[in-house]
């Protein structure tokens, strides 16, 4: 199994690299759209702004052979701001276009009494309404109330409610912490900097991609 991680310049690599490496998997850190195309599993990570991610990619021109390679099924894991890439578009700094791959915006997260954003401290995950678990997603490898390190201030808002694989609450306010559609899924938390239970998402999403 060989990991390709996408580097367009906003990406915490090293501590992605080695969670992968402690799991087994080989990885290579790619740049080009033919790298892209070539690759069997592609990792999105990222920190820093929504619009400044898009640019990087649009840069490299990898926005196209991303979607190509989700369209033919080879498994996209995005992290953070890569998660956040994934959908259709943000307000973070203006309106701006993502990726497309999973239906929905990326908003503030809203202000309340005694909660400071930017979100940044460790969550329980919880199951999506309606569901006791996370079996059948990537995150079956994980019990409900493991917790999983977050810092951002901006949320996702799947259109579909069935694309939301796994929710923590901040405050009152639901965030989406990872998504899923198909083999395109996303983890608003950072599993490479959230231990045992990060580790166990991450071989989840490498267990899929041998199937």
């Amino acid at each position: 199994m060989k990991v390709s991680i996408l580097d367009y310049g906003l990406s915490n690599l090293r501590s992605v690299e080695q969670a992968f490496h402690h799991l087994g998997a080989q990885t290579e850190i790619i740049r080009t759209p033919d790298q892209v195309r070539a690759a069997s599993a592609l990792v999105l990570p990222g920190v820093g702004a929504f619009r400044d991610g898009m640019e990087g990619l649009r840069a490299l021109e990898l926005i196209e052979p991303i979607r190509e390679q989700a369209a033919r099924g080879v498994p996209l894991l995005g992290i953070c701001l890569g998660m956040q890439m994934l959908f259709d578009e943000s307000e973070e700094f203006g309106c701006h276009p993502g990726l497309g791959l999973i239906p929905g915006r990326v908003a503030a997260i809203p202000p309340r009494p005694g909660f400071k954003v930017p979100h940044i401290q460790w969550e329980p995950l919880l199951p999506p309404e309606g569901r006791q678990d996370f079996s059948g997603t990537f995150l079956e490898g994980i019990r409900p109330g493991e917790e999983c390190y977050f810092i951002h201030s901006y949320r996702a808002l799947p259109a579909c409610p069935e694309d939301l694989a796994a929710a923590a609450d901040y405050g009152g306010v639901e965030i989406c912490a990872a998504a899923a559609r198909g083999k395109v899924m996303g983890c608003q938390f950072h599993p490479e900097k959230s231990g045992p239970t990060g580790l166990s998402i991450l071989k989840g999403y490498l267990d899929l991609c041998t199937k």
